[in-house]
């Protein structure tokens, strides 16, 4: 994991994978994200912290353009998002509550989607099919590949979207939520899989509601608070229980904002 950069230093981006830069966006009328700073560098995990309704998912789904932004720049690999194509360095992983829905298909077939974007034309060769093994196998699900995703649990069906992301063998990986609603056995798995990736180089920006077993993975957290950067630093945890230091990066605009408690940020 990559410590040398200092926290909440988000104007350096000479090896950022992803980079927000006063970013603004809208639901409908209404604005979520109020000029917002991030940046995820090589190495990196990353943390999204805040309560529900803070812009959290509104932040990832501007990366990987679900959200289209009203101001400001976004950034993958030095490329604007807008001009981006090479997809494949990227891994999402959706919030699995907007992503079940009764698909009728196997654990493998599901999987091997996320790697169409290495396939050439669209077909799967020996070297993809062996990624998508590779990717089931690392989430735990071997033994379940020719099943259908519909005879899963819940945790199961995190793992296969995890896998799904991670078929594509990606540079960076996008997760929205993805302990949420998970049991514990399958939370374990998940942090596993995900410390392999980190120590293969992966970047990893994550929307959390708490931090839980992925904590000692975690080097930077950032907290919004009304579509706004509350913290850009240490997670919560590492600050102890009191008001944010001094010298951690604080917007202005928040700086009156109560302090970041540990444990659920509701």
């Amino acid at each position: 994991m990559s410590k040398s950069a200092e926290p909440g230093d988000a104007g350096s981006t000479d090896s950022a994978v992803i980079s927000l830069r006063r970013v603004t966006a809208e639901l409908g009328s209404r604005p979520v994200l109020r000029g917002i700073d991030l940046t995820v560098r090589r190495g990196e995990v990353v943390a999204l912290l805040g309560a529900n309704g803070s812009g959290k998912s509104t932040a990832v789904r501007t990366v990987i353009g679900q959200v289209p932004v009203t101001g400001g720049e976004v950034e993958i690999f030095g490329t604007p998002r807008r001009r981006f194509r090479d997809w494949s360095r990227v891994g999402y992983v959706p919030q699995r509550t907007t992503a079940a829905g009764g698909v009728p298909a196997t654990v493998t077939e599901v999987v091997a989607s996320g790697r169409l974007s290495r396939a050439r034309f669209g077909v799967l060769r020996k070297a993809d099919r062996e990624a998508v093994a590779r990717a089931i196998d690392l989430v735990g699900l071997a033994d379940r590949a020719k099943d259908s995703v519909n005879a899963l649990s819940g945790g199961q069906h995190q793992r296969v979207l995890i896998a799904r992301a991670l078929a594509s063998e990606p540079e960076v990986l996008i997760m929205d939520e993805p302990m949420a609603g998970v049991d514990l056995a399958s939370q374990q798995v998940l942090a596993d899989t995900l410390r392999l990736q980190v120590e293969r180089g992966a970047s990893v920006l994550l929307v959390l509601h708490e931090l839980g077993p992925l904590e000692p993975l975690i080097d930077r957290a950032v907290v919004l608070r009304d579509g706004c950067v509350l913290h850009d630093g240490p997670p919560p945890e590492a600050v102890g229980q009191h008001a944010l230091p001094g010298h951690d990066h604080v917007h202005p605009h928040t700086a009156d904002a109560e302090p970041v408690r540990t444990g659920l940020l509701t």
